[in-house]
């Protein structure tokens, strides 16, 4: 059932090395193509990364945009970094399998929502496979689409890690839908 697999779902940023059948990864964007967009537009491409030295040249691209990141960020968001131990490194886009880079044409109407929901669609696929996937969104994103030879019509949307899991995660708690909904008008509760 779909919200057992969106309940299992969590991010994870260590990956084993083991490579699993890359046709996985194409029955998942098979999947993920299902996903509505603006005007039926479907407006998203996949590239899926396997290459160790392009996936170092990525890491190496990333990593230089995350240091002057964390170099500038503050407060609340700082903290938060700081406590879940993240940092300016990303060797998960090396020690992952398979990287998947997920573009969204420009021109057509709502093509980041529209894109965003295939990434749904993807993830919820992976995770139905036993599949593990991080979405990553670094803040050089044009840096890394040039590094893929994206054309300029299209926008890097997220790098998706995948493989299989090295590391036992908790799932991050989710609010409750008291929380999350109201009926008729905003706040009004249920």
């Amino acid at each position: 059932m779909i919200v057992e697999i969106a309940r299992r779902r969590k991010s994870i940023r260590k990956f084993k090395p083991d490579r699993f059948d890359i046709n996985i990864l194409f029955e998942c964007i098979d999947a993920a193509k299902e996903a509505p967009s603006g005007s039926n537009a479907q407006p998203w491409h996949f590239v899926i990364v396997e290459d160790f030295a392009l996936k170092e040249k990525l890491r190496e691209v990333c990593e230089s945009g995350e240091r002057k990141f964390y170099s500038h960020v503050r407060g609340e968001l700082a903290e938060w970094l700081h406590s879940k131990g993240l940092s300016w490194q990303k060797p998960f886009l090396t020690d992952a399998p398979y990287i998947v880079a997920v573009f969204a044409y420009k021109k057509a109407p709502y093509s980041r929502e529209s894109v965003w929901i295939a990434v749904a669609y993807f993830l919820l696929a992976l995770e139905e496979k036993g599949i593990a996937s991080l979405t990553y969104t670094p803040p050089n994103r044009d840096e890394v689409a040039e590094l893929l030879k994206c054309p300029p019509e299209y926008r890097l949307e997220v790098l998706i890690p995948t493989g299989y899991p090295d590391e036992q995660k908790v799932k991050e708690p989710r609010k409750g839908l008291d929380e999350i909904v109201s009926l008729n008008y905003f706040g009004e509760k249920m």
